[in-house]
């Protein structure tokens, strides 16, 4: 190994190239900052080349299969129903070639340095860079930790083997499994197990005991869906042990204290994700974590010490591309000399499941667990004409709200649209909008976005396309 004989000085250094590391040296770019990426492996980290984007091109492939027999009926298609899954791992890798190279020309274009390497903290102000034989180091003025998460098998079970699949290497795969089986509640496990269902995988999906995800309507709307494509549900379950042969996997587990076994082809399981900080060594030097190993910041995401600022999947909370990407502006806006503010309170809950689902702000359990008078609309969508155009009739838009201050605490939807409409949820929980502010404004007809107002319009039994009640109501004019 060759060693600088001297340390470099550097301005900002940013340790991970994800999308919070990235998005935080392309801002702190614009700022004025000299800043210092680097990065390990490819630029885009693992959300770009395994996770976010490989698992969305899947999600994406599945529901055009899915739309086959409509395509039919609209005329399009001669009913081969045949699918190449190299086809799609070719189509995969290209993509994600491209938007790596687009971030690649993004630092290049923002002057930012990029050096490839495995960082190291030597102490509260330098680090140490290894690649290959060469080992260099560096002064920093302030560093930022982007460096992510890693899944790992729960605790308790044998070392993974080739039939058990990680959420890093489940779009890799070569093969649609014959018998996939899922665990898992999140929402990746919802994506992994409706996506292989399309592709024509035999899916089984083993619930934990940790409870439901989303809101109880969504949860109960989902079930059906599974069932009606064949998807087997076991819910409250506790992994037990697995059993590996050359051709198949036994998973055994406790199913409401009942031990069962089932055998399938694969087990993806979303696993616990640890933060990736150990190579770091940053508990030499003090920094203050969780009992987790999560690092500790505050709203400026500066951990314990003033010049070290940590990011995304290393901090405690939820492990989203979303939060990393606005937590990275933030920091570089603080060490800037700006005053940003994150505020994750209505952080999106997405599932790119068939179809797709969003969640923002209260469930109607939990507003009604705060002890709050709530009125709650749910608008079918397929009372919506442009989800009978499109043959994208299942599921809904639930709102809830508040019944003294109108003010809208709950969106959620399952259905065609939630991804693109997940942001309007967002503002408009937000900004505390209430029910008149959503009511006002014109919206596109045909299109999914008139089922928002419709369910809004239902809190006060004013919606079109919903048959009435039964029971009489005074309506507000």
């Amino acid at each position: 190994m060759v060693v600088g004989e001297i340390s470099q000085q550097r301005n900002l250094i940013i340790i991970g190239g994800g999308p919070g590391g990235y998005s935080a040296a392309i801002r702190g770019a614009q700022l004025g900052l000299s800043v210092t990426l680097i990065e390990q492996a490819d630029l885009g980290g693992v959300c770009l080349n395994k996770g976010c984007i490989p698992s969305k091109i899947f999600t994406h492939a599945a529901t055009k299969r899915s739309e086959t027999k409509h395509l039919q009926d609209l005329g399009i298609g001669n009913g081969d129903d045949a699918f190449y899954v190299n086809k799609l791992l070719t189509y995969k890798d290209k993509v994600i070639a491209g938007l790596r190279a687009g971030v690649e020309s993004l630092c290049k274009e923002n002057q930012i340095e990029v050096i490839s390497g495995k960082a190291t903290f030597l102490g509260v102000d330098r680090i140490g860079v290894e690649n290959g034989h060469q080992f260099d180091i560096f002064e920093f003025e302030q560093v930022i930790i982007a460096t992510g998460s890693t899944p790992m098998m729960p605790l308790g079970l044998k070392e993974k083997g080739e039939r058990i699949l990680l959420s890093h290497e489940i779009f890799e795969i070569e093969e649609i499994p014959p018998h996939l089986i899922v665990n898992g509640q999140d929402y990746i496990a919802l994506e992994v197990a409706s996506s292989f269902a399309a592709l024509g995988s035999k899916v089984t999906i083993l619930f934990d005991d940790k409870g439901d995800t989303f809101d109880e309507s969504i949860n109960k709307e989902l079930n059906r869906l599974f069932k009606r494509r064949k998807i087997t549900v076991y819910k409250d379950v506790q992994l037990i042990s697995t059993n590996e042969t050359e051709s198949e996997i036994a998973i055994t587990f406790t199913n409401k204290n009942v031990e069962e076994t089932i055998t399938g082809s694969h087990f993806f399981l979303t696993g616990i994700r640890t933060p990736n900080v150990e190579p770091l060594g940053i508990k030499r030097i003090g920094i203050v974590q969780s009992d987790e190993g999560f690092i500790q910041v505050d709203g400026n995401m500066q951990t314990s010490i003033p010049s070290i600022y940590a990011i995304g999947d290393v901090t405690e909370g939820s492990l989203m591309a979303i939060k990393a990407i606005k937590q990275g502006k933030a920091a570089v806006e603080a060490i800037a000399g700006r005053k940003p503010e994150v505020d994750l309170t209505f952080l999106p809950i997405v599932a790119h499941t068939i179809p797709p689902i969003v969640s923002v702000g209260l469930t109607e359990q939990n507003a009604r667990n705060f002890g709050m008078e709530v009125r709650v609309s749910q608008f079918p969508l397929a009372g919506n004409g442009y989800a009978s155009i499109t043959g994208k009739k299942d599921g809904f838009i639930k709102v809830i709200a508040d019944s003294t201050t109108e003010i809208i605490s709950g969106i959620h939807m399952i259905g065609e649209g939630a991804i693109e409409m997940s942001g309007t949820f967002v503002q408009l929980l937000e900004m505390a909008a209430k029910e008149e502010d959503v009511k006002f404004p014109l919206y596109a007809h045909p299109g999914f976005s008139e089922g928002l107002l419709e369910a809004v319009e239902g809190l006060i039994g004013q919606a079109i396309h919903i048959a009435p009640s039964k029971k009489k109501t005074l309506l507000k004019v």
